[in-house]
C-alpha cells in the first residue's frame, strides 16, 4: 500500500473512533437522564442532576416532556435478605419504572423498599425531584454486596453520585433503615431465589 493511501486509511479509522467515542458518551448521557428522571425520583443521575443534564435545550425539553406526573402503581415485589434482616422490595426493572421510582408517593412502609435493576455496572447517580418521603439509597454491586449508602431528602434535585463505577443495583428504603437495622457497606443482598445476579440475570 503507497504511503498516501496508508496515511488516508488512518485517518479515516481515527474518525471512526471518534465518532464510537461520541455515540458512547451520548448514549451513556441518555443512560444517566433516564435513571435519574425517577429513582427516588431515582435520580440515577438519578433523576437528574447537572451529571445528567442534557447536553442541548432540545434534548432538554424533551426529557421535561416525558419526565412521570404522577406515581406509578405498586410493582412487582421480591423478597430480600440482608444479612438476617428480611424486607420486601417492589422491582424497578425497565425504563420507565427505574425513571419514575417513589415520585409522588406519600409513604413507603418501614420494611419496605424499592430495588432498582440495571443492565450492567456503572457510576449511578439518584436525585429526589417531585420525590416527597425521606429515603436511604443504597449503591449495590453486580455481586449484591452494599458499596455506598446516602441519605435523600424529599425534592432535593441535587444527584447524589456513586464513588464507585461499579453500581449495579440500587436499594431504596425509609431513611435511616440501615441504621435502625444495624446495616453498612459489605451486606450482602439476596433474594428467595439467590444471589442478585441469579435472580436477574442468570436463566438457568
Amino acid at each position: 500500500m503507497d504511503p498516501e493511501r496508508r496515511t488516508q486509511n488512518a485517518v479515516e479509522k481515527g474518525r471512526g473512533i471518534a465518532q464510537a467515542g461520541a455515540m458512547k458518551k451520548i448514549l451513556m448521557g441518555g443512560l444517566l437522564v433516564a435513571v435519574l428522571a425517577g429513582c427516588g425520583g431515582c435520580g440515577d443521575a438519578r433523576n437528574g442532576a447537572s451529571a445528567g443534564a442534557p447536553a442541548s435545550s432540545a434534548a432538554a425539553t424533551e426529557a421535561s416532556a416525558n419526565e412521570p406526573t404522577e406515581a406509578q402503581p405498586r410493582l412487582p415485589t421480591l423478597k430480600l435478605w440482608l444479612g438476617p434482616e428480611e424486607m420486601v422490595a417492589e422491582l424497578a426493572l425497565t425504563g420507565r419504572q427505574t425513571q419514575t421510582g417513589m415520585m409522588f408517593r406519600t409513604n413507603m412502609d418501614e420494611n419496605a423498599g424499592m430495588l432498582f435493576v440495571f443492565p450492567r455496572p456503572h457510576q449511578t447517580a439518584f436525585w429526589m425531584k417531585n420525590t416527597f418521603v425521606p429515603l436511604s439509597a443504597a449503591y449495590i454491586d453486580p455481586e449484591g454486596v452494599i458499596l455506598e449508602i446516602h441519605p435523600l431528602e424529599p425534592q432535593n434535585t441535587n444527584a447524589v453520585i456513586a464513588t464507585s463505577d461499579r453500581v449495579q443495583y440500587v436499594l431504596e428504603t425509609p431513611q435511616g433503615w440501615f441504621d435502625r437495622h444495624h446495616l453498612g457497606a459489605g451486606v450482602v443482598i439476596r433474594t428467595e431465589r439467590g444471589s442478585l445476579r441469579k435472580t436477574f440475570f442468570q436463566t438457568q
